[in-house]
């Protein structure tokens, strides 16, 4: 991925910018397709300090597309759409935010040249003239990969759900994103089980609210163990959190070991 994070807009820090995924498709639903792509996003929002707060997947409906959209359009700085702009019948993204907006939805004389510069004469038959249907007033997303552009409409951007075209669009949004601060990660090996930890975690967290603090357990093959995340945008704040977590993990493994003594 590239880093466009220095090309973006600067937000206020004290206002996080968050954001929204929709994942539109029956073959997501069915289990037919995996979505990786949402991993992708996440990860790659996260690194431009932008909060991803909430996932949906919805089905091939324009009704449930538009639900969807409304309601994260209005909740979050950016919605991130992927799926249903292909060529085909059921490729109903495109509609489905036509309706949202209560726009029009032509073919886009931008869209239709990229088009018909991609395709030899002839090859641009009806099927993929749908690829060049674009609400009115939205902004093009270009697609180096396979040329059929996705599009920004208010803050809802519509990408392709091919990962690898997909991945591209996110390099071509991400320098016009406004961001906020990052989103800074430590991360303390507790070597017992969650049990073991629970209560005095959760008193560390009301020590420190300027922090998250995550227990994450897992099973190493011979024994229950824990991974403890701490996030915060403040360095010294995580920082002092990371020293306190380590300072409480060290005293839990130490009782442990006398009472396997005594």
């Amino acid at each position: 991925m590239s880093n466009p994070a220095s090309e973006s807009a600067e937000l206020d820090l004290s206002s996080p910018v968050t954001a929204a995924v929709l994942v539109i498709g029956d073959e997501i639903l069915s289990g037919r397709t995996k979505d990786t792509n949402t991993g992708f996003i996440a990860e790659y929002l996260t690194a431009l300090g932008v909060d991803l707060k909430e996932v949906r997947v919805v089905a091939d409906e324009i009704d449930a597309i538009v639900s969807a959209v409304n309601a994260l359009r209005s909740a979050y700085t950016y919605v991130f759409t992927t799926g249903g702009i292909g060529p085909t019948h059921d490729d109903i993204t495109a509609d489905a935010m036509a309706v949202a907006f209560g726009v029009d939805l032509p073919h886009d004389p931008r869209a239709v040249a990229i088009l018909e510069a991609r395709y030899e004469p002839g090859d641009l038959n009806e099927a993929r003239l749908r690829m060049a249907r674009i609400p009115e007033g939205a902004d093009l997303i270009h697609n180096p990969v396979s040329g059929a552009p996705g599009f920004r409409i208010g803050n809802v951007h519509v990408m392709a759900g091919v990962p690898a075209v997909m991945h591209a669009m996110m390099d071509e949004i991400a320098p016009t994103l406004e961001t906020g601060r990052k989103m800074l990660s430590r991360s303390v090996e507790a070597g017992v089980g969650e049990g073991w930890i629970g209560g005095e975690l959760g008193a560390l967290q009301k020590q420190h609210p300027a922090v998250s603090m995550g227990s994450y357990p897992y099973f190493d093959g011979e024994k229950f163990a824990t991974q403890i995340v701490i996030r915060s945008r403040d360095e010294d704040a995580l920082e002092t959190a990371e020293q306190a977590v380590e300072t409480m993990v060290a005293s839990i493994r130490a009782r442990i070991e006398m009472e396997k003594q005594t």
